[in-house]
C-alpha cells in the first residue's frame, strides 16, 4: 500500500511540472513581449498571478489568506517569508497583489520553459559568488526606485534538515529595506512543507494557509539596526509557525 501511494504521489508531482508548462506555452508570445521591457512588468505580473492560481488549484491546493494589514497600491515593500517548498513562489504570487520581483537562486534557471522567463524577470543570485551578491543589490535598488516591491526568502534557501522549523535569516533583505526605508512585510506559509516538500514521494492536496503579518517599519533606521530588525522579523514568523494557527 505504501509503495502504491508513493507511486501515485510521484505521478501527481510530475503533473505539477506539466501544469507549470501549459500556461507558459499558451501565453508564450505575450510573455516574450511583457518580459522585453521593464515597463511591461505589471502586465507580466498579472499573467504570473493567473499562472500561480492555475497551478495551485490544478494540484488540489486551496489558498486561505489572512491579512493583518493590506498593502497599498503603488507603494514598495520588502516581502519576506519562510521557505520550504517550490510552491512558495506560487503562493506568494497569489497572496500579494502588488507587483513584486523575486530575488532567487540561479539554479532554477535550469527548469525548462519556466527557467527562461525566471531568468528574464527575477533577480538571480549565485550565493557562492561575492560579485553576484553585489549585482543583486544593484538590481534590487533599480526595481525599488521604479516602485516595484522585492520578495526575498531570507533563510537563503530551503534548510537541508527537514526538521528545522525556521532557519537563521541572512542580512540582504533587511539591508535593502533599511537603505530604501521601506516596510518589511513578514509572511507566514504554514502548510507548504507538508503539502509539497522537496522529498519527491511525499505531499498531497489540501489547504495552504498564509498570513500577512503587521508591517515592520524601517523609517529612521540605519544599518546598525539591521540585526535587530532581522531577528524581530524572524521571531514574528517563528512564533506563527509554532502556533500553527491562522487566527
Amino acid at each position: 500500500m505504501h509503495i502504491l501511494r508513493s507511486f501515485l504521489v510521484v505521478l501527481w508531482r510530475i503533473w505539477f511540472y506539466i501544469l507549470m508548462a501549459i500556461p507558459i506555452i499558451v501565453f508564450f508570445p505575450f510573455l516574450l513581449l511583457f518580459t522585453s521591457r521593464t515597463r511591461f512588468y505589471p502586465q507580466f505580473f498579472m499573467i504570473a498571478r493567473w499562472w500561480a492560481y492555475f497551478i495551485l488549484y490544478g494540484m488540489g491546493f486551496f489558498p486561505k489568506i489572512k491579512r493583518e494589514r493590506k498593502l497599498v497600491k503603488g507603494e514598495s515593500y520588502m516581502l519576506v517569508a519562510n521557505h520550504t517548498s517550490m510552491t512558495d513562489i506560487m503562493l506568494m504570487l497569489v497572496a500579494v497583489k502588488n507587483p513584486f520581483v523575486f530575488v532567487g537562486k540561479k539554479e532554477l534557471v535550469k527548469i525548462p520553459l519556466f527557467g527562461y522567463f525566471y531568468k528574464r524577470t527575477c533577480i538571480l543570485v549565485d550565493r557562492q559568488n561575492q560579485r553576484s551578491r553585489k549585482e543583486v543589490f544593484d538590481s534590487a535598488q533599480r526595481r525599488l526606485n521604479n516602485g516595484t516591491s522585492i520578495c526575498i526568502f531570507p533563510e537563503g534557501g530551503v534548510p537541508d534538515d527537514a526538521s528545522v522549523l525556521l532557519d537563521n535569516f541572512k542580512d540582504g533583505a533587511f539591508r535593502l529595506a533599511i537603505d530604501h526605508q521601506i516596510p518589511i512585510v513578514p509572511i507566514v506559509f504554514y502548510d507548504n512543507k507538508k503539502r509539497f516538500p522537496y522529498i519527491f514521494t511525499k505531499g498531497g492536496p489540501g489547504k495552504m494557509r498564509v498570513k500577512i503579518k503587521e508591517f515592520i517599519p524601517t523609517k529612521g533606521l540605519e544599518q546598525q539596526n539591521k540585526k535587530e530588525v532581522r531577528e524581530q522579523t524572524r521571531e514574528v514568523i517563528l512564533q506563527e509557525l509554532k502556533s500553527g494557527k491562522l487566527s
